[in-house]
Formats: structure tokens, C-alpha cells, sequence
């Protein structure tokens, strides 16, 4: 199936300006300007103090794969033609975990503490989603 026929992350107020910047191929975390704790998800309020004094902030996009999986069922029969794939939670240098997918390696070289770096996909005029891989 042709990727710009696969579903879409929704989009909501909290964290567009998440998908905005992975658009211009940047990875922003939310960050409190009450504690200055680094965030994902975005909002409305900081999940370690409860201010809604939120901003934005680059990161990186360095990390390392704290968990992962491969996914075998189809889920989505869009998604029908990637399986299997596979689906990582990266612990990012600034603190806070993003789950998505690693390109550029095997799933059976995968490993917990590999170092990756993040990329982007242009799936559609109006959505780029971050992806991971190896350094």
C-alpha cells in the first residue's frame, strides 16, 4: 500500500508544534519554564510540577533504545505490507522517552542500549514523522 494511505498520528493543539517542527526535520520537546523538566507528551501541563507554563525547546534527537519490540500482527491493514516492524522506546539525552520505529538495521540486531540518532519521513505534503537509527 502506498504510504500516504497509511493513518496518521492525530494532531491536536498540545502537540503541534511537535509536528511542526518534525516538518522542518527538527525533534522539539515541551519544556516547563516553572522546573525547566524536558517532556514528552507535550502538555497542557507539566507532568512533574502541574504548571501550564510550557514552552518549546530542540533537542538533540540523540539516544539510546531502552526497550523494543517487533510486531507481527496486523493491527492496522494499512500497515499490512511493513510487518514485521518494529516498534522502540528511545530514552532521549534530554531525559524524556519517545516510542518509534528504527530504520536502518535488522530487527534481529536490535539491542537494549544501542546509540541512535533521530531521522525523519515525509509521509505526506503535511506530516513527517521521527524515526531512529543507528549512529
Amino acid at each position: 500500500m502506498d504510504i500516504s494511505q497509511k493513518p496518521l498520528p492525530r494532531i491536536t493543539p498540545d502537540t503541534e508544534p511537535f509536528w511542526a517542527g518534525c516538518k522542518r526535520h527538527e525533534l522539539l520537546l515541551a519544556e516547563c519554564n516553572a522546573c525547566s523538566k524536558v517532556h514528552l507528551p507535550p502538555g497542557p501541563v507539566c507532568p512533574f510540577c502541574f504548571s501550564d507554563d510550557l514552552g518549546w525547546r530542540k533537542a538533540s534527537g540523540r539516544g539510546q533504545v531502552s526497550a523494543w519490540t517487533v510486531v507481527h500482527k496486523e493491527w492496522f491493514a494499512a500497515f499490512r505490507d511493513d510487518l514485521p516492524y518494529n516498534a522502540a522506546q528511545i530514552e532521549l539525552e534530554e531525559g524524556p522517552r519517545l516510542t518509534a520505529n528504527l530504520v536502518g538495521v535488522d530487527n534481529e540486531k536490535i539491542s537494549v542500549g544501542m546509540e541512535v540518532e533521530v531521522t525523519f519521513d515525509d509521509v505526506s505534503e503535511d506530516v513527517t514523522l521521527p524515526r531512529f537509527q543507528p549512529l
